[in-house]
């Protein structure tokens, strides 16, 4: 059963379409998200991380990833 998608953009963010609970690994703090699709940064360049901010484009960014 599969409760929230989540589909990786080629070169780009993780998107979200579903309403989903974002919790902070360091302060335990939840994040709020009030409009959906929301996509996440990937390339760790956004300076409004988690969210994406399109930095991936500026920097060349590869995220190719293949399954284990």
């Amino acid at each position: 059963m599969v409760g929230v998608t989540v589909r990786i953009a080629k070169n780009g963010p993780y998107l979200i379409k579903e309403r989903v609970e974002l919790i902070d690994a360091t302060t335990g703090a939840r994040i709020e998200v009030d409009k959906f699709p929301v996509a996440l940064c990937r390339c760790g360049k956004s300076q409004s991380k988690p969210f994406c901010d399109g930095a991936h484009s500026k920097i060349d960014f590869d995220g190719t990833c293949s399954p284990p």
